[in-house]
Formats: C-alpha cells, structure tokens, sequence
C-alpha cells in the first residue's frame, strides 16, 4: 500500500481563465488554460515538445513526471498513432488528473503509480523518446539527475533514441546535472533555455543530434497550436545551426 504521507500533497489554483499545479505559491508545476485544455501553456513545455523535430513520429514515449498533465494531454491528441506511459511517483498528482483533463488510461495511453527511477533502470522494452520533468516540493529529485538515472536513460532508448530533460536553470547543481547527461550521451547533447530562463531542456541522443534534426511545418496541428509552438521551435533550431556552425569550425 502507498504511504500517502511519504508525498507533498500538491493544490490546483484556478482564474477566470486558468487552473494551474502548485505544491507552493512561489512555483507553477504546471497550467492549464480552462478554454483549451490540450495547449501548451508554459515555454518550457513548448520547448520540450521541439523533440517531434528530432523524432517526429516515435511509437514508444515514455514521461517520468505527470504534474498537471500538460505534454501528456497534448501527445495523447496529436500523436494517436504513438504509446504513451506517464510515470508518476506522487498519488497526490494522479488524483488530481480529471481537474487538468487528463485522458482515461486506454490501450495507448497509461498513467501508472510508480518510482521514474526504478521504472526505468527495468524498462521491458526500448523507448524511442524518453520525457522526464519530474520535481516535487523540493525540487528535481536526486534519483532523477544522478549519473545512474542518465545512464539508465541512456540504455533504455533505442539506438535512434532521444533523451529530452527539463533542468532548474538556478539550481545550483545545473552544470553538474547537465554535465552527468553529456557523460552518458559522449557529449551528444543540444541545451535550450526557455525565454525567461528559469528552465533549460536538454535533448540528448547516442546519434548524431545535428544531422537527425528536420526542420518540419507545423501543418499538423490547427493554427492556434502552430503560432504556440512556433517560437519555441525556433529557439530549438537557432541552438541546433549553433550546434552547426560550432561543428565546422572546430579544428
């Protein structure tokens, strides 16, 4: 049985036009517009989502972390041709899953009460694209940013697999965090920081990043999503030609 008490439990603070994941005032886990529930409210979510110009059509995506379920939301519906596991350690956040819309589990899509740690260091199967935001009241776990939790990443994606991690930019381990993940990718990995720079996502990959990246439109989504997830996309592009030009210019 789940000690419920080993978790924070978090609560749901709501305008006229939102209903946003707190576990305090001070940081938004995640947000939800009321009108559009499938949208991507907050940069850093866009941002991790820039991995459909990496992989564009994964058949196997694995999230550690569910919070209020943005990504999930948002893959569920425009990806129905992929398998979705979500991987959550906090009961208290799946509880809170029908307030932020969050689909049944189904055939392709589960949410499941388990440690992200130990889901994926026993993986069944190889992973095309692995998603982790995991963060409780404190933070990122250390579970979740050890050299063993990368490497474990590392060995679960399949050999065209990528790794897309969200890091507290001011967390005062960041580099070293990051640093971890550059060790188990060899170095293959593409930083983007969000546009206030609270958060930087790392896309890691055992390929080449640069030569797997393919600028794509965005005619798949309707033309609110499109105008979302455009400068974000951006961003991601502008770091992969640095990635580039960097490459070429190296002795």
């Amino acid at each position: 049985m789940t000690d419920l008490t080993a978790h924070a439990k978090p609560f749901v603070y709501e305008t006229g036009t939102s209903r946003a994941l707190h576990f305090t005032l001070s940081e938004i886990q995640s947000r939800m517009q009321t009108e559009r529930p499938r949208a991507l409210d907050l940069d850093y979510t866009r941002l991790m989502m820039g991995f459909l110009l990496f992989h564009a059509a994964p058949a196997r995506l694995a999230m550690i972390g569910l919070g209020g379920g943005s990504m999930a939301k948002f893959c569920h519906h425009f990806m129905p041709s992929t398998r979705i596991e979500v991987v959550e350690i906090n009961p208290h956040v799946i509880a809170l899953r029908e307030a932020f819309c969050i689909p049944p589990d189904d055939t392709r899509f589960q949410v499941q009460l388990a440690d992200g740690a130990a889901y994926l260091s026993a993986a069944p199967e190889p992973i095309d694209v692995l998603v982790v935001d995991g963060f409780d009241g404190s933070g990122q776990p250390e579970a979740l940013c050890s050299q063993r939790f990368y490497d474990d990443s590392q060995a679960a994606l399949q050999p065209d697999g990528l790794l897309v991690v969200n890091l507290h930019t001011a967390h005062p381990d960041f580099e070293l965090h990051a640093a971890r993940i550059a060790r188990s990718f060899a170095g293959e990995v593409l930083r983007v920081p969000d546009r206030d720079g609270s958060n930087t996502i790392v896309f890691a990959a055992k390929a080449p990043l640069a030569q797997r990246f393919k600028p794509q439109g965005l005619r798949q989504f309707d033309a609110q999503t499109r105008a979302d997830l455009m400068p974000a996309w951006a961003a991601v592009e502008r770091a992969v030609r640095g990635m580039q030009v960097d490459a070429e210019a190296a002795p």
